[in-house]
């Protein structure tokens, strides 16, 4: 199937999309779909994504519409790249910047080699333990409505699995990782892990998808982009 088909959105399509910074996943969708039924004329859009991001995450988010929805649950099966910032000697309860700083730790022991001798300790399948601030179900609640209220819900660890973790900066106390991985990795939960790792402390401070499965941020259309393109198709109809 064509990505980015726009004469074909109505019947079905898959959108590359480069999120932007603070909004969900689901606000893409939203505004896509209102976007298309302004555009087209349609009363009703079928339209989802194929793989949640943080709202402070940005890049690749894979959209489906129309019959092209069918392929969602395999495209969210797929492997994901990202490109991590992380900041050593701090960290944070959501393990990124949405709360504030809860504990600093040294990090001056800390050097290019170790960084890099960890970071192979990484790869391969392991059991990582969600972040409490996650949108995953328990008792019918959102992980993340506990812990804004101070408890801890208590995440069982989940299978997952590094394919490859890569260091392509190291800046004290930054470090910035390329990391390709299966689906229900939270980069978030593994920054904390190496921090850890690390005899220190670590927060995720930036976070953007590179690939999902066979796509890439390179194809990726921005929301006016997206507008854009859709004004000109009715223009020319």
């Amino acid at each position: 199937m064509e990505v980015n088909c726009f004469e074909s959105i109505q019947e079905g399509t898959i959108l590359l999309i480069d999120k932007p910074y603070d909004w969900t996943s689901f606000d893409v969708v939203g505004k896509l779909r209102s976007l298309i039924k302004k555009y087209t004329g349609q009363k009703s859009v079928k339209i989802g994504h194929a793989g949640t991001l943080d709202p402070l995450a940005t890049g690749l988010l894979v959209i489906c519409t129309g019959k092209a929805t069918k392929k969602v649950m395999e495209l969210t099966a797929d492997s994901k790249e990202y490109l991590a910032k992380i900041k050593l000697g701090e960290t944070t309860p959501s393990f990124d910047l949405e709360t504030e700083v809860d504990a600093t730790y040294p990090f001056d022991h800390v050097n290019q080699e170790l960084v890099e001798t960890i970071l192979k300790t990484f790869t391969g399948w392991q059991m990582q333990e969600p972040p409490a601030f996650s949108a995953k179900y328990i008792n019918g609640k959102r992980a993340y409505e506990y812990a804004r209220r101070g408890i801890d819900p208590k995440l069982e660890p989940v299978p997952i699995e590094i394919q490859n973790i890569e260091l392509i900066d190291f800046s004290l106390p930054f470090i910035t990782l390329k990391i390709l991985c299966s689906k229900g990795t939270y980069i978030r939960a593994l920054a904390r892990d190496i921090g850890k790792a690390l005899n220190s402390g670590a927060h995720l401070v930036e976070l953007r998808r590179t690939r999902s499965g066979n796509f890439s941020i390179d194809q990726a259309l921005t929301i006016p982009e997206v507008e854009e393109k859709l004004s000109n198709m009715r223009n020319q109809s």
